[in-house]
């Protein structure tokens, strides 16, 4: 019998609906393949889900027993390495899951750290390829490529004089966009106007920095600049800044204040940093205002400044700093510089943006998670004399007891008590623990219980720089550290910090277990594991790790200092020392992930 030829309505449904599903996959497949290859998706997708990889974490349970084993020294191996993509994690400037957050007043681009449970206990690798860093000063105009391979921003900006790929190095021609010829010649014009020379001024902050090249030059002058960027698009700006051995820290200003005392900062620079100063009722500026020392100057750069079809923004800036009483120094093309009074802001009692003076009830270098204000910070607010030029020049002031050390009861005596406390130390550790101190191969420095800075203060001479951390939780002598022409932050350790993988060569801490405490407790907020393991995290590859505490708690430092593969030695204090104190010196081995990762 022959084949009966049906039409092709009659043919068997089943049969087209299979070979339907099986041309569909096939076809659907082909379009996914090209999309992932070919797309921005593929890269987003792919980073997604390494991210989800780097973030899931076992049962809360397992890891907690995990910590205890750890503590207990009953762990017999390493912390595991992190994922290989996870070599410039930040837990807290994720921005996969801070995307989600909303834009307003940039919440997304704000620290927001997951819980601890939600972190992996894992310890972060270095790239491929890592290298121990360029030495300082060389380190400034030249790292090493491999280090951190971000092409973007030499591609976007090389034109700027940012940075360009040369062999093996980033090499750092010096510039901006707001001076593509380089930070000197800019800095040079600046000098017309303000006291850049001399030690009048020493600290300043560098808003939106790029890759730092300002505050890096200001170094030469004396001027200790603190250089803040978010993470965002151009991708480890700060990372390039600290790497470089620029003083730098991932920061945003958004919703809060900034991690600073009032009247910290004898300069504030802004060159281009797209920053909207009168925006929600000259919150910004307010915020600019509460950080700037009494007779302090402010130089914004760029935008909006003189600019093309920005005429309502730029008397929007002028009608603020007028409210505020600042001076108008000079207007130099699109560079405006201000100083700021040096007694209270004469606000008038009607002004355009309805600014008021704060209350009493308002600490001003209150700075923790502390939402900001739409109130300007007076300056009777702050006891003590503080104002530029009648604090004493740099480096006088280093030494010299500043009227906020009243912050603690006796503070003038326990501020003289504390800095020959730490010259003592500090030649202690270079003399008999032989410490790197005031070699080449230290350069950035971390103190993580900074109390009035005396620790960075005996290292003045040698050619570091110290970011000194006064735990949110301790008494506030930040504006102490300011005072002495010093730098920090506020943090709480039972946090991430806001730094990128190996950005430190070293890092000291005294009193330890204090970090973690509750206050007059004895009741532990968080854990030495978690608090070693970010400690990790900061510090480069053969770097070293200065821990002072009681006996007991060494002891058990020295075992989690075996689990995050840190080779350690426990020593005696300095014989004019007293207490029980012991002194761990640990360095950080430079391992490597293994081809199974």
């Amino acid at each position: 019998m022959g084949h009966l030829n049906l039409p092709a309505s009659k043919r068997n449904p089943r049969q087209w609906k299979l070979l339907d599903i099986i041309t569909a996959i096939f076809f659907g497949l082909v379009l996914l393949f090209f999309l992932l290859v070919f797309t921005p998706l593929g890269d987003s997708m792919a980073a997604s889900g390494r991210q989800a990889l780097l973030l899931s974490t076992s049962d809360p349970r397992q890891r907690h027993r995990l910590v205890s084993l750890v503590e207990l020294g009953h762990h017999h191996k390493p912390i595991e390495a992190c994922p290989a993509n996870s070599v410039d994690h930040m837990p807290c400037e994720d921005p996969r899951r801070n995307s989600q957050l909303s834009r307003e007043m940039n919440l997304y681009r704000e620290r927001h750290c997951p819980l601890p449970d939600e972190m992996p206990l894992c310890l972060i690798p270095p790239p491929p390829g890592y290298k121990i860093p360029v030495q300082w000063p060389e380190s400034l105009h030249k790292i090493w490529h491999s280090n951190m391979p971000h092409n973007k921003i030499a591609d976007r900006k090389g034109h700027q004089g940012w940075m360009k790929e040369q062999g093996p190095h980033f090499i750092f021609p010096g510039g901006g966009t707001m001076f593509p010829d380089g930070a000197a010649p800019y800095i040079e014009k600046l000098g017309q106007y303000i006291p850049l020379t001399g030690g009048t001024l020493r600290t300043a902050l560098d808003m939106g920095c790029g890759v730092a090249s300002f505050g890096g030059s200001l170094l030469s002058e004396g001027i200790l600049a603190l250089s803040f960027a978010p993470r965002d698009s151009h991708k480890a700006q700060i990372q390039f800044a600290l790497e470089r051995g620029i003083p730098a820290f991932v920061l945003m200003l958004g919703t809060r204040r900034l991690p600073f005392p009032a009247f910290a900062f004898d300069f504030i620079h802004c060159s281009r940093c797209l920053i909207h100063f009168t925006a929600y009722n000259a919150t910004y500026f307010i915020e600019v205002d509460r950080l700037l020392r009494p007779g302090g100057y402010l130089v914004i750069s760029g935008p909006p400044v003189q600019w093309p079809k920005q005429d309502k923004e730029w008397a929007d800036l002028q009608a603020v700093a007028r409210a505020l009483c600042y001076e108008l120094i000079a207007v130099d093309g699109n560079t405006v510089i201000w100083k700021k009074p040096d007694g209270d802001s004469c606000l008038p009692n009607q002004n355009e943006f309805g600014l008021e003076s704060c209350d009493e009830s308002n600490d001003p270098s209150n700075a923790w998670y502390f939402k900001l204000r739409r109130c300007v910070t007076s300056t009777s607010s702050v006891n003590g004399e503080y104002p530029v030029g009648i604090i004493p020049k740099w480096p006088d002031r280093l030494t010299r007891a500043p009227s906020r050390a009243l912050v603690m009861k006796n503070g003038i005596d326990l501020f003289r008590a504390d800095t020959r406390r730490w010259t003592r130390r500090v030649a202690y550790y270079k003399n008999t623990l032989s410490l790197k101190l005031g070699s080449p191969a230290v350069r950035n420095v971390m103190d993580m219980n900074a109390f009035f800075g005396g620790f960075a203060a005996a290292l003045v001479s040698d050619p570091v720089w110290v970011m000194n951390v006064v735990p949110a939780r301790k008494p506030l002598t930040l504006g102490v550290i300011y005072d002495r022409g010093l730098i920090g932050v506020y943090h709480d350790w039972c946090e991430p910090f806001s730094t990128y993988p190996r950005t430190y060569d070293f890092i000291h801490v005294a009193g330890i277990e204090s970090l973690i405490k509750l206050p007059g407790s004895s009741k532990s907020r968080c854990n030495l594991v978690d608090l070693m393991v970010e400690m990790d995290r900061m510090l480069r590859p053969e770097g070293t790790v200065v821990i002072r505490d009681s006996p007991e708690v060494i002891d058990k430092v020295a075992r989690i200092a075996h689990a995050v593969r840190w080779t350690a030695t426990i020593n005696d204090k300095e014989p004019e020392s007293h207490g029980r104190e012991k002194i761990l010196v640990a360095t950080k081995t430079f391992w490597k992930l293994t081809s199974s990762h």
